[in-house]
């Protein structure tokens, strides 16, 4: 069915057949409880509406926003998959008061698995640690996808003790990067087998398909231009300011399109303007489908102050684009070696405008970068081994033999 906006019926069983019920439910859907700060649709949003979308009929999804109409990502979910959006859920952000862990808590029974995404959820998976023996909840899985600008430079240790603690009782901690799995082992104290990498796949067989030319909203490329392109939320710690700026060296005939939105728009915007380049830099919002719209882009760029394992990235690669990146989180390894000389030192946006005003100047050579990254894809990130590792991973934590 469509995704509905509205509150679901809440569904309460007893404690006695809340946790583990799974098995002896044969023949009947499964219910999985979405635990997001937001779900506008940023990477982990997406990817988490093609992982609902991949797992198939058969299974109900709850999925709750704790930004009120944050639901942008609603839209990337398949129209087969049974998803429901209740406003009614006990706020996921507030003081950690044993009262307000505890109805949190009890919002989760019922449910047959519990998936907490980032920090904006981590009260949940402390109240599930809590509580999850006294009222016998379902297996909870955590994902960490990386850090907001509060902690792009330097982790809080408050917030390292509180994950040490909270994770406690988590079925998996799933990472998808390098980088997160060390400080998961280390400044989170995580246990080895707790600790889960998945690198983020795509479904590389559609980038490589020939867009067309007004498969982007409000913008249509027109004969003789060269698009510089960027997926993105438009969020601070993203510095899309910053990809503005270093855009702004290169050639007339180059134009920058961001595609995405976020609470950032208005100040891209107006850098734009500062500059006297709003002609050539286009936001024309989120897009739905991004591969039906990135074998638009000429180049591809981020300019990001944190980044762990950027779907963008992948994204870009599968469609057979060079990238000009800062090596934030695990883009330097991402990449095809011949794309490596244009990742540039993080916080540099002179190096970045350097690394852009080369791969502008020089066509074949974007060409010949892109073919590598392109293979590289296809052989590391395609979606098949991403899902597999999903479903082992959330099978293991209910105790089945296979997921869903």
């Amino acid at each position: 069915m469509r995704p509905r906006l509205t509150s679901p019926r809440r569904v309460r069983r007893s404690a006695a057949c809340s946790a583990g019920s799974a098995e002896a439910k044969k023949g009947s859907s499964l219910r999985i409880l979405h635990l997001h700060s937001g779900f506008d649709a940023g990477g982990k949003e997406l990817r988490a509406a093609r992982l609902m979308t991949l797992f198939g009929p058969g299974i109900d999804h709850v999925v709750v926003s704790a930004q009120p109409g944050a639901l942008g990502a609603a839209s990337a979910v398949g129209r087969q998959i049974s998803v429901s959006y209740p406003d009614d859920f006990p706020p996921l952000a507030g003081r950690p008061t044993p009262g307000r862990l505890q109805r949190l808590a009890k919002a989760m029974q019922g449910f047959d698995l519990v998936l907490t995404y980032n920090w904006g959820a981590m009260d949940a998976v402390m109240a599930h640690t809590l509580f999850a023996k006294a009222l016998r909840l379902p297996p909870l899985v955590h994902h960490e996808d990386g850090f907001n600008e509060d902690e792009a430079e330097r982790l809080k240790p408050a917030r390292n003790w509180y994950r040490r603690i909270a994770l406690g009782r988590a079925g998996a901690l799933i990472v998808p990067s390098a980088r997160l799995e060390a400080i998961a082992l280390t400044e989170w104290a995580q246990p080895r087998w707790r600790v889960r990498r998945i690198a983020n796949g795509i479904d590389t067989a559609a980038y490589a398909k020939k867009p067309r030319t007004d498969a982007i909203p409000r913008v249509i490329k027109r004969k003789g231009e060269l698009w510089l392109g960027t997926l993105a939320g438009l969020r601070a710690v993203k510095n899309l300011p910053r990809l503005v700026r270093a855009f702004s060296f290169m050639p007339e005939e180059w134009q920058l399109v961001i595609l995405g939105e976020g609470p950032e728009r208005e100040a891209i915007r107006q850098t734009a303007i500062d500059l006297d380049i709003g002609h050539r830099v286009h936001l024309p919002g989120f897009v739905a489908s991004p591969a039906e719209a990135v074998g638009l882009f000429d180049l591809f760029a981020l300019s990001s102050d944190s980044e762990q394992f950027p779907l963008s990235v992948a994204e870009a690669m599968a469609a057979g684009l060079a990238i000009a990146a800062p090596a934030v989180g695990d883009v330097a390894a991402m990449v095809a070696a011949e794309n490596a000389p244009y990742i540039t030192a993080p916080g540099r946006e002179d190096l970045l405008a350097d690394a852009l005003i080369a791969l502008a100047a020089d066509g074949p050579l974007r060409r010949a970068i892109g073919a590598a990254n392109r293979v590289r894809a296809r052989a590391d990130y395609d979606e098949g081994a991403m899902l597999e590792a999903y479903r082992r991973t959330y099978g293991e934590a209910m105790g089945r033999s296979r997921f869903p």
